[in-house]
């Protein structure tokens, strides 16, 4: 048999890959198992968008390739989105390529710009994948600790005190997942400021700013951004498109250059019908994200209450898809969420899947029905009782 390359020993299976594995052998075998694990959106997009993609399968260019920085009405459409909800200007011509999703984006980033043996700024708490295509490029993760007592925020006196000279990029991601710490002007001005001092490339992940969250931010609105930041956005988990996958980075038109090699060599561009349901998604009212987030209001008063049964305490301030949830003391994370799959059927995410400062947390999706949510309270509860 012929040898796995040795870059595969870097990494392992994606943890939900695995996990649904079980959770799917659960439900085959008849159990009733309620998913509060995987942050992918129940609902459907809006009813323009899936028309926008029906319709536009009986255009002549529906089915040829497309180009790699898609179709110019979605770049248009793209920037007209982060001029509306960011104040951020941006050239449709060059400051923008759209994605098949932000995270293949991570892949491209990573390719684009480092070395083998580079140094790379993860958080801990923070997205898997960082760290995973990190190890798959070859490049070293250098990590970053987050803590509840810093608001999430990066430790800036702590990161001075590392040797930094190998370090290139660092990944940031606000709100953040999974804690749903919000980001403020002062953390952005103190993110390009310090990549100015040390020449390091950030790239901000920023796919939840319109889940409940009032106020959506984006480090490119920062002055001096551009010179040194990179942002991703999806319409994922704003517009329920996680299946559709489209996505985006901004910044300078010199880095994008860089990522649309890479990209250019790995795929044969975004599928026309879904770049057309894209452009109509990301000209919706303000009404739209008033009506989803009245739905996920609903959803996270249910899931506090669930925590609660649970003797865990959370932040009413967090924003985004999920809630993080602190277990009582001397409680693992990965032993409590076994112990609730298998009594309870009810698969919650541990926090060590985010790194060690997730030990004694756990993560709860908001994409379950409201029925789903009252039920899963009511078998803890009945069990307590």
């Amino acid at each position: 048999m012929i040898e796995a390359a040795d870059r595969l020993n870097t990494v392992e299976e994606y943890y939900f890959s695995k996990k649904l594995r079980e959770v799917n052998a659960l439900i085959a075998s008849g159990k009733p198992v309620i998913n509060l694990g995987i942050g992918s959106p129940d609902m459907a997009p809006p009813q323009k968008v899936i028309d926008a993609i029906t319709e536009s399968l009986q255009d002549a260019n529906a089915h040829k390739y497309q180009s790699y920085q898609g179709l110019p009405a979605l770049r248009e459409a793209m920037t007209g989105f982060y001029k509306e909800h960011f104040n951020v200007s941006l050239n449709p011509t060059n400051e923008i390529l759209p994605l098949m999703g932000s995270k293949e984006g991570i892949m491209h980033i990573s390719m684009a710009f480092l070395n083998e043996g580079d140094g790379v700024l993860i958080p801990n708490p923070g997205y898997p994948t960082y760290q995973s295509v990190t190890n798959l490029v070859g490049a070293k993760p250098v990590f970053y600790e987050l803590d509840e007592a810093n608001n999430w925020f990066p430790d800036f006196k702590a990161l001075e005190k590392q040797d930094l000279s190998k370090v290139k990029l660092m990944w940031v991601n606000y709100p953040h997942m999974p804690t749903g710490a919000g980001a403020t002007e002062g953390l952005y001005k103190d993110l390009i400021a310090f990549a100015k001092k040390h020449n390091i490339l950030i790239v901000n992940d920023n796919p939840y700013s319109f889940v409940l969250n009032d106020l959506p931010q984006s480090i490119m609105s920062i002055p001096g951004a551009k010179e040194v930041c990179l942002e991703l956005n999806s319409l994922s988990k704003t517009f329920n498109m996680a299946g559709w996958r489209v996505g985006m980075v901004v910044g300078d038109s010199k880095y994008l250059d860089s990522v649309l090699t890479v990209k250019s060599n790995m795929d044969s561009g975004m599928f026309y019908g879904i770049q057309k349901g894209a452009i109509e998604a990301l000209k919706c009212s303000s009404d739209w994200f008033a009506e989803l987030n009245s739905v996920y209001r609903k959803r996270r008063d249910l899931v506090w209450e669930l925590a609660k049964a649970l003797n865990c305490t959370y932040d009413e301030q967090a924003t985004g898809l999920f809630v993080w949830a602190k277990l009582p003391s001397n409680i693992q994370a990965e032993a409590f969420i076994d112990l609730i799959l298998n009594n309870h059927y009810i698969f919650i995410t541990p926090g060590t899947i985010f790194g060690s400062k997730g030990e004694g947390y756990i993560r709860f999706s908001l994409c379950a029905s409201e029925e789903q949510l009252i039920e899963a309270i009511s078998r803890i509860k009945n069990n307590k009782e």
